[in-house]
């Protein structure tokens, strides 16, 4: 899932380790001195957002809005090089080499199981979504060490404990609650083996960027904001989930809008 999901009217690409990431791509409220707007057919202002199947499955009811929520674009250039830049994220944190299997929590269309299945040795793609995961098994039909799995969206239940060497998160704790956010942790420490890395991020509040994200979508009015809409984590917040489940020699950097931290289950 990616952080311009937030709604369908554009955006840009993650940016590399250093550079300014992207802006959600939200549309501001209308002010208060125009007429509100007529709502989109596809708002779901009525669905909780802690009903993420439900909402996921609304936003993915085409290939075309699939990507537009995952990229904001629904250009397949975009879909590759917004890949390219995670994995060359993931490989100067957690690395991964090709006798490793590797899963994504929150894979969406597999964006990123596209780029990165071809250098590990099994890629695992997990998603609240159904329909979500029918695009990503079109987009890597043919793709042999590839599996997709259906979450609840709370949990990794389908998955093994202690069978996955590289666990990573991007672009996802922004659409969750901060109770799944922590239960994802636990869940990723339970299905590492010893040794396994687990990487994670969302946009923080801590910086002029990440305030600026914040600010956009404070000026919504409650019953406007959509079920997706990105809730920023602090530093500390993604700290504490890491350390209380167990990971240890915790690293961090902050990009922009973004808090990256990765870490690994003890030997």
């Amino acid at each position: 899932m990616f952080w311009n999901r937030a709604r369908r009217d554009g955006g840009k690409s993650e940016g590399e380790p250093g550079a300014r990431p992207p802006e959600p791509a939200v549309s501001a409220p209308p002010e208060t001195s125009a007429p509100a707007p007529e709502p989109e057919p596809d708002v779901l202002t009525d669905i909780p957002r802690i009903q993420y199947k439900r909402v996921w499955d609304s936003l993915s009811d085409t290939r075309i809005r699939a990507m537009q929520y995952v990229v904001g674009s629904d250009r397949e250039q975009d879909v590759r090089s917004t890949a390219k830049e995670t994995v060359q994220i993931l490989a100067r944190t957690v690395g991964f080499s090709d006798t490793q299997t590797m899963l994504e929590i929150g894979c969406g269309i597999g964006r990123v199981g596209q780029a990165l299945a071809p250098v590990c040795r099994e890629w695992i793609g997990c998603d609240v979504s159904g329909r979500m995961l029918e695009h990503a098994r079109a987009r890597l039909q043919g793709v042999p060490n590839v599996r997709l799995v259906e979450l609840s969206g709370y949990d990794l239940q389908p998955i093994d404990d202690q069978s996955i060497d590289v666990v990573y998160c991007t672009i996802v704790f922004m659409h969750l609650e901060e109770w799944e956010r922590y239960n994802y942790v636990c869940e990723a420490f339970r299905v590492l083996r010893p040794g396994g890395r687990f990487y994670v991020d969302n946009f923080t509040i801590c910086t002029d960027e990440g305030w600026k994200i914040f600010e956009t979508h404070r000026r919504f009015l409650p019953g406007d904001r959509e079920p997706q809409i990105s809730k920023s984590s602090t530093p500390q917040e993604l700290e504490t989930y890491l350390r209380r489940a167990g990971f240890v020699d915790l690293k961090t950097r902050i990009d922009g809008a973004l808090v990256r931290y990765w870490a690994h289950k003890p030997r």
